[in-house]
């Protein structure tokens, strides 16, 4: 039985915790010189606590930081607040509390969370988005976007919230009502600012091939369809004068005979069936005018959501103008044009034309209205007669049909056969057809109707117009005299805030209400971060020294509009002055969730605290511990509040230590996929923790004379010597490849052989075994040191090494002791295996064939006979032929 003492997590976390900060060891000097590497998780919102899936996200980058100063390399490691936002206002008016004041103590009760893990990060360079020195600065970089063009104002449909009184993001509704107060949106045109991303769109799609090898697929991929290139064509259709459509274009604001359609399959023409227009499109306006249902059918569409996905499974409606169009190929031919709810005026030119047998969407709506479905590409190897369309559109390659003179191309060819007819077709004195780029991609709404966000520094002026604040009046700060007594924008209301001097002509002006979209804040933070202080956005040279971000870590739920933005906001930077590069993560990894089991008692949810597992396999269930009552066991989900399977990670680093949990994290699964966090496994890393402890310090005392390590002939030291520069080769291969998991059963492996090693009573039994177990355990303890970094320090210390474990360098393996002194070949007879054979590694020819007759196998395979032949594949087979 052991008398070396129990780790106690309790005691040695703060004193190592204390000891680092003491010496400033994370703080990170400031011009990024040297060999440098940036590690950068995404910052956390102050919600007040963190969960596990903060635990699981900020050890991920820690290990990759702390590993990288090891390395010797200037690291940057830094942790600030993403501060804006709805949830402030909402607590301010639930508790009666300022969103200011709300923000800053959650920020403070988090960051003493964040510490206790014992992150690695540089703390000095702490800021959030919602500090007036931050926003100072945003709305600087706002003004030379404004500058150049790329940032401006105009009118635009939006989602509003008529109960929260706000413009909200196509993410933010949900079933057609607001996201926070299930109110059912509307749209409404509104002037909104906007920051021009589309500049940017033929850019921001090629990098994702050419310059960011470093980025998941999936990723770049979710990037690529949210920015939608397509090439098509912009074709224009005569419109027949009926009086339905004379009536129209009287009413219309530009009277014109012709209605314009981007499409990209204009081969498939002789398929149409109908047009349709967007709600707000011009035309369905000024039809509208003359037709009291049409209008209350428009109206009906502005409580729809605008997302793209709300508008795939709506049910697709529709309303007949009775305008009709002419068909670009057959002036006999004309379609019924519609105003439907699955057109958006953002789109294209906010007209479609629907072709239903090769169009999914197409094909419902023509369903719902009785509209003709005529196919047109017929797969390949397949016969016209066997060949219809019912309920599910094709999409797919083939060759044309019933299109008359197209008929037999390939789609392809239609293609380039109809661009080429109507390109040369003049229709009211132009060509009915061009040729067009389209991106689904739309310039980003900034504008939001709230107070806890970033002013935006602009000035109305009567007489000047919209006039950019001064640069010396920035910030422009919030009013702290603010209430939220009424639904809406407190600046809208506050008696003195919104009047200012415009810096033009000194007359009266009026301050822009509106504040900053959150994800600007979160869209140039990481460069904020390499001079946190200066008084300009960015001191470029120190910027440029340090971007881009050599490894991000966040969910996959950011995938698209975050580093969208992110990528944009580079570009805009680049192009104002402030950065000279053009992508602002190199490197990027999306994890798992942490995830846990849901438990149920009654119909309610029960925390996991509540709950006692008992039994194993098919006898496992569930008591709830207060009395021992029966408990459901549901399903593993996301940990949430609303189903109560939450872990609090207090919790956990109270009774375990933050090391256990920082080690379960990492070893349960690839850190790509959900961890599903359990009580079992929690103690079995609790128990690794104290049994490293133990190995350690047991041993120690026995070493502590031990001589420097050189070759020697004890075979058993040898091969403590070859695991312990193997494990570091695989181990540092492993986290530099992010698969932190694989390095956690490495370090397992090492261990369990060390215990091994050590537990002969006359360990050690030579000088040679001694030396090379001291720099196993040294080898140990510093690979150990970036996932448990506080037992990693105690350990240090009980091996007499002077100085912190985390100022200290990363152990190098020694090649020659990665190479392998013997290696196992299979043995065939006559082609099929019948044994294995152990050689040294060095061995010829002569010596394997000499070695394989000697086998039982093949002697008793022979018996007596000499073999035809023995082939010898070096390093890879010996197949003995009878």
């Amino acid at each position: 039985m052991s008398n070396v003492e129990r780790y106690n997590p309790r005691e040695s976390e703060p004193r190592w915790q204390k000891a680092w900060d003491e010496k400033k060891l994370f703080e990170t000097a400031s011009d990024g010189s040297g060999e440098t590497y940036y590690v950068l998780e995404m910052f956390p919102y102050p919600s007040g606590r963190i969960h596990m899936g903060h635990v699981r996200n900020y050890t991920l980058g820690d290990v990759v930081a702390r590993y990288k100063r090891a390395k010797g390399f200037a690291v940057l490691h830094p942790m600030g607040w993403d501060a804006f936002g709805m949830p402030a206002e909402n607590a301010a008016m639930q508790n009666k509390v300022h969103p200011r004041e709300w923000t800053y103590a959650n920020i403070a009760s988090m960051k003493k969370q964040l510490k206790s893990m014992g992150l690695s990060l540089d703390w000095s360079r702490e800021f959030a988005t919602c500090d007036p020195e931050y926003y100072a600065q945003q709305q600087h970089l706002f003004l030379d976007m404004l500058d150049k063009g790329l940032a401006y104002r105009r009118s635009a449909k939006v989602n509003w919230d008529p109960v929260d009184m706000t413009v909200l993001a196509n993410e933010q509704v949900i079933d057609g009502r607001g996201w926070r107060s299930g109110a059912l949106v509307e749209q409404r045109d509104l002037t909104q600012w906007f920051f021009r991303i589309t500049t940017y769109a033929e850019d921001l799609l090629q990098a994702l091939d050419d310059r960011l090898p470093g980025w998941p697929e999936k990723v770049r991929l979710m990037q690529r369809n949210w920015i939608g290139r397509s090439e098509g064509l912009s074709l224009r259709w005569a419109l027949e004068k009926n009086e339905t459509f004379a009536k129209a274009k009287i009413a219309m604001a530009e009277p014109s005979d012709t209605l314009t359609v981007f499409t990209t399959r204009p081969d498939t023409l002789f398929g149409a069936s109908f047009l349709a227009l967007a709600a707000d499109h011009p035309l369905a306006k000024a039809a509208a005018g003359n037709n009291p249902e049409l209008a209350n059918f428009i109206a009906e569409l502005r409580h729809g959501g605008t997302s793209a996905a709300e508008i795939e499974t709506a049910e697709k409606r529709g309303f007949d103008t009775g305008i009709r169009a002419v068909h670009p190929l057959d002036p006999s031919w004309t379609l019924p044009v519609y105003v439907a709810n699955f057109v958006l005026m953002e789109y294209g030119t906010g007209a479609i034309f629907g072709c239903p047998a090769h169009d999914q969407r197409d094909l419902d709506f023509a369903r719902a209205y009785d509209l003709p479905v005529l196919p047109v590409v017929l797969p390949l190897d397949t016969s016209p007669s066997d060949f219809t369309v019912d309920d599910v559109a094709y999409d797919g390659d083939g060759s044309m049909i019933n299109s008359r003179f197209l008929d037999g191309l390939s789609p392809q060819a239609a293609f380039a056969e109809v661009a080429k007819r109507l390109e040369n077709t003049d229709l009211g004195g132009s060509p009915q057809a061009e040729r067009k780029v389209n991106f689904r991609l739309r310039d980003w709404g900034l504008s939001r109707q709230r107070y806890w966000g970033c002013p935006i520094p602009v000035l109305h002026c009567e007489t000047c117009g919209i006039v950019p604040e001064a640069r010396e009046n920035l910030p422009v700060r919030l009013p702290d005299d603010i209430d939220f007594d009424k639904p809406g924008n407190p600046l809208d209301r506050h008696p003195t805030w919104r009047h200012a001097t415009c810096p033009r002509c000194g007359g009266a002006a009026r301050r822009e209400t509106d504040t900053m979209d959150t994800f600007v804040d979160s869209s140039w933070y990481f460069a904020r971060f390499t001079s946190p202080h200066a008084p300009t956005p960015t001191v470029p040279a120190v910027a440029d020294a340090w971007l881009p971000v050599d490894q991000y870590i966040g969910g996959i739920e950011h995938a698209i509009l975050h580093l969208l933005y992110s990528r944009f906001f580079v570009r805009a930077m680049r192009d104002t002055g402030h950065l000279s590069l053009d992508e602002p993560f190199k490197g990027l990894f999306t994890q798992g969730m942490v995830v846990h089991e849901t438990y149920r008692q009654d119909g309610k949810w029960i925390e996991p605290s509540e709950v006692k597992i008992l039994g194993e396999g098919a006898g496992r269930h569930a008591v709830r511990l207060s009395d021992n009552s029966a408990v459901e066991i549901g399903p593993i989900e996301k940990m949430s509040k609303s189903k109560k399977n939450v872990v609090d990670p207090d919790d956990i680093i109270a009774s375990y230590g933050a090391d256990t949990a920082r080690w379960f994290v990492l070893s349960d699964s690839p850190p790509e996929r959900d961890v599903i966090w359990t009580e079992a496994g929690a103690e079995g890393a609790h128990r690794f923790v104290q049994r490293v402890w133990r190995l350690v310090a047991e041993a120690a005392p026995k070493l502590k004379d031990a001589g420097a390590t050189a070759a020697s002939d004890d075979a058993a030291a040898n091969a403590i010597r070859r695991l312990a520069h193997k494990t570091v080769a695989g181990v540092s291969d492993d986290i530099e490849r992010l698969a932190f998991n694989k390095a956690v059963a490495r370090l397992y492996e090492f261990v369990n052989a060390l215990s091994s090693a050590f537990s002969d009573a006359a360990f050690p039994a030579s000088p040679a075994m001694a030396a090379a177990s001291r720099e196993a355990l040294s080898f140990l303890v510093r690979l150990l040191a970036p996932m448990m970094p506080h037992l990693a320090e105690s350990a240090w210390g009980q091996l007499g090494e002077t100085g912190l474990v985390a100022e200290a360098r990363w152990p190098e393996a020694d090649p020659q002791l990665l190479v392998d002194d013997e290696i196992t070949l299979p043995v065939q007879i006559n082609g099929k295996k019948r044994g294995d054979l152990t050689v040294s590694a060095k061995a010829g020819k002569p010596e394997i064939e000499a070695a394989v007759m000697a086998l039982d196998v093949v002697v008793a395979a022979l018996d007596g006979q000499t073999p035809k032949r023995i082939v010898v594949v070096p390093g890879r087979i010996v197949n003995v032929v009878l």
